[in-house]
């Protein structure tokens, strides 16, 4: 059965679209997309506020309330049935995040055993017949089929088959 790696955070867990709403409630000031195309989502906040924005994400209970992207749940209930799936996070930058990450793929994904489940810190020890991630860093190093998940962070970077939703992944895994 082949291997399917699957990345958690802005693949099928929706943090930016959090942080975004929770800012927007609670502070003012514009967020500027541009300025995330450097990387990382992060610096699309104001310079005042990105403190303010890491803070929150080294907090526990924050990785736990995510929203979860959309249709990730049906197609990934489907092609559980048809592949090994492993979804992988790398979760040591955010210590509170393990326990946080760790219940919300059990609430949101029951079909995943925990067997399937990997937190780590650095994706390269992870092989597999495929590989979904929103990060190069992540896909640069692996040894299958790579495929960029689009997300605001990524828009500018070339060279990697994309898939921009799950119902995209659902015609190219369950087609």
């Amino acid at each position: 059965m082949e291997r399917v790696i699957i990345d958690m955070d802005e693949v099928i867990a929706d943090p930016m679209g959090d942080m975004i709403a929770w800012y927007k409630k609670n502070y003012e000031g514009d967020i500027n997309y541009e300025k995330m195309l450097v990387g990382s989502w992060t610096k699309g906040f104001p310079e005042e506020h990105q403190p303010l924005v890491r803070e929150r994400l080294l907090s526990p209970g924050f990785f736990r309330n995510l929203p979860v992207m959309e249709d990730s749940a049906e197609v990934l209930r489907e092609m559980n049935k048809r592949y090994k799936i492993f979804i992988v996070s790398a979760a040591m930058e955010f210590p509170n995040s393990l326990k946080d990450k760790l219940e919300w793929l059990l609430e949101h994904f029951p079909f995943f055993t925990w067997k399937q489940l990997t937190l780590c810190g650095d994706k390269s020890h992870v092989y597999g017949d495929y590989m979904i991630d929103d990060h190069i860093w992540n896909l640069e190093g692996f040894n299958g089929k790579k495929y960029l998940y689009t997300t605001a962070h990524n828009l500018s970077v070339r060279g990697y088959d994309r898939i921009n939703n799950w119902k995209e992944a659902g015609e190219i895994f369950l087609g």
